[in-house]
């Protein structure tokens, strides 16, 4: 990527997260608002369907970002690990400046809490995508399978609407998730805890 210039970028895909929290992690709401317990641990995980940087196709990339943060997100401080799925080729510069926040967009605003970055990691990831059900595996590392919460009209999802969230989009589905993760520097197990998941549009315009 050029130095100091940030090139236009778009991207559109899947995003689910879980972390150790109760449903709803007050934390993921807002980032001024407490996390459940004294460490909020958990991931991101996305697939790209579409999108572009710099002439690079970003459909069929997947990612998964976990972190470990204090109770107050808002204070920063946060460890961040990225695991590339090992597939991705032509891929990993940009999926890299994207979820950096390098290149703009959402991703540099999570950024600015960001204290400790640990070196990416690229391992086969599997996303599968059924519905109501969401689930993602690296072998050996995260096993995450997380459930749209039922509301009154079983047909319909519960959400979120317009929560101040930056990576999401501005309806999310509300969900719970049984997380088993560890990469040796991060890691959580938890069963019936906080997830969302949504269909996420990121762009950036030409400055």
């Amino acid at each position: 990527m050029s130095e100091n210039v940030v090139s236009p970028w778009w991207a559109r895909g899947l995003l689910f997260e879980s972390c150790n929290c109760r449903v709803v992690c007050p934390g993921h709401v807002h980032f001024d608002q407490r996390c459940t317990f004294e460490r909020c641990i958990g991931y991101w995980a996305v697939r790209f369907d579409e999108g572009e940087l710099e002439g690079v196709s970003l459909g069929g990339a997947k990612a998964v970002i976990a972190y470990d943060s204090p109770q107050h997100m808002i204070e920063g401080n946060w460890t961040q690990l990225m695991v590339l799925d090992a597939r991705a080729e032509d891929q990993v510069a940009a999926l890299e400046a994207i979820l950096t926040g390098a290149v703009g967009g959402p991703w540099s605003v999570l950024a600015r809490f960001v204290s400790r970055r640990l070196e990416t990691l690229r391992r086969p990831i599997r996303i599968d995508d059924e519905d109501r059900v969401k689930r993602v595996t690296i072998d050996g590392m995260l096993d995450s399978r997380i459930e749209a919460i039922r509301g009154r009209d079983r047909q319909k999802p519960v959400t979120f609407e317009n929560m101040f969230n930056q990576i999401h989009a501005t309806s999310q589905v509300i969900a719970r998730g049984n997380s088993r993760y560890d990469d040796g520097k991060i890691a959580f197990d938890a069963e019936g805890t906080h997830a969302l998941y949504s269909a996420f549009h990121w762009s950036v315009s030409a400055e």
